[in-house]
């Protein structure tokens, strides 16, 4: 960390006008000179989790900026000529409204530009809230790889999926609910890029979700897969593997399911992460034989209730790192007393 970042910046800005990277991330800067409107030659700006609010208009004379990193910072609205930086192709914006992660909305995206869709170079676009146009101005930025939208209804899903799924090099897309109660209906969401990898929704899911068309015809192309709030019945895991044979990462969080949470022999064959967070109803799980046969990170953080030692756990040869963290308070002693320090020890990092 830069200690007199704030006081020094206004010097630095005035006398390094060939400047092309401004890299702040975790300085103590709170406010951006005006100044920095005349660094022509800057291509990215860097400010990431800094205590920043706001951002000078004269941000739109930086016309030759690839690059704007303002995530975990506290603005909520880009200058107006942001949209004028033709040649911004990654976006990176957002704010923590609770850095603990407990609150549904802990993230929360900037204000959607008015004339984002003049920034046609635009790769990437994390995060932004959704807004009453946004499906119209997405329509124009068809380079677009990977696109975050916060704050969706479901009165928006149909035209914004219809928008997103006629990007052809889409590959990450992050849906983010209004609320805990809004119901999102991915059945428009039928992309035609083959490229997409990477979907997280956080948000309840409209029933019948797993048969339509970006699980039905897409499915097989997921590699990473992050789910929070949403129902999947009592038996999440084994109703997912079927639909996404592919996946090398998957994260359940405050997802609920029956008392035992099971995975079956032969499910996930390809993941090498599994993430199980604030999963309230679990008490056990069982682990088939032959389930996940390269799995490498499995994270168990935050089952209040899991308080006996996941069954077959034993049997992940292939595991590296095992953190079983805050789950019910007789775990550890049961975790000793059962010798699995002695069983694991394939594992070269466990946390208890």
């Amino acid at each position: 960390m830069i200690s007199s970042t704030h006081d020094l910046l206004p010097s630095i800005l005035s006398e390094s006008k060939h400047l092309t990277v401004l890299e702040l991330q975790d300085s103590n800067i709170t406010e951006v000179p005006t100044s920095i409107g005349n660094l022509f030659n800057l291509r990215y700006i860097g400010l990431r989790r800094t205590d920043v609010k706001s951002l000078p208009e004269s941000i739109e004379n930086l016309l030759n900026l690839h690059t704007l990193d303002i995530k975990q910072t506290q603005i909520e609205k880009l200058p107006r000529g942001t949209v004028n930086v033709k040649k911004l192709r990654d976006l990176l914006a957002d704010r923590f409204a609770d850095e603990m992660q407990s609150d549904f909305r802990f993230f929360i995206g900037v204000e959607s530009p008015e004339g984002l869709s003049n920034l046609e170079e635009l790769r990437t676009l994390e995060t932004v809230q959704v807004s009453k146009d946004l499906a119209e101005q997405l329509k124009k930025l068809m380079q677009l790889r990977s696109v975050w939208i916060d704050n969706v209804s479901a009165s928006d899903c149909a035209n914004l999926f219809a928008t997103l799924s006629t990007m052809p090099l889409l590959s990450s897309l992050l849906i983010s609910a209004r609320d805990v109660n809004e119901t999102l209906c991915l059945q428009a969401l039928d992309p035609i890029s083959t490229k997409l990898h990477r979907l997280i929704v956080r948000g309840q899911w409209a029933s019948g979700t797993l048969k339509y068309p970006i699980f039905r015809n897409h499915g097989e192309h997921l590699k990473y897969l992050a789910l929070s709030w949403c129902q999947l019945g009592e038996d999440p895991l084994g109703v997912l593997a079927p639909h996404v044979p592919n996946l090398t990462y998957l994260s359940l969080n405050r997802v609920n399911s029956a008392s035992t949470l099971v995975l079956s022999a032969g499910c996930f064959p390809h993941l090498k992460t599994l993430v199980l967070k604030r999963m309230p109803d679990v008490k056990q799980m069982e682990i088939g034989d032959g389930a996940l046969p390269r799995i490498e990170g499995l994270y168990i953080v935050s089952l209040a209730q899991l308080d006996k030692v996941p069954q077959g756990i034993e049997l992940l040869l292939s595991l590296k790192r095992l953190w079983l963290l805050y789950l019910h308070d007789e775990f550890k002693t049961l975790w000793q007393t059962s010798g699995m320090h002695q069983k694991m020890q394939h594992v070269p990092e466990i946390r208890i």
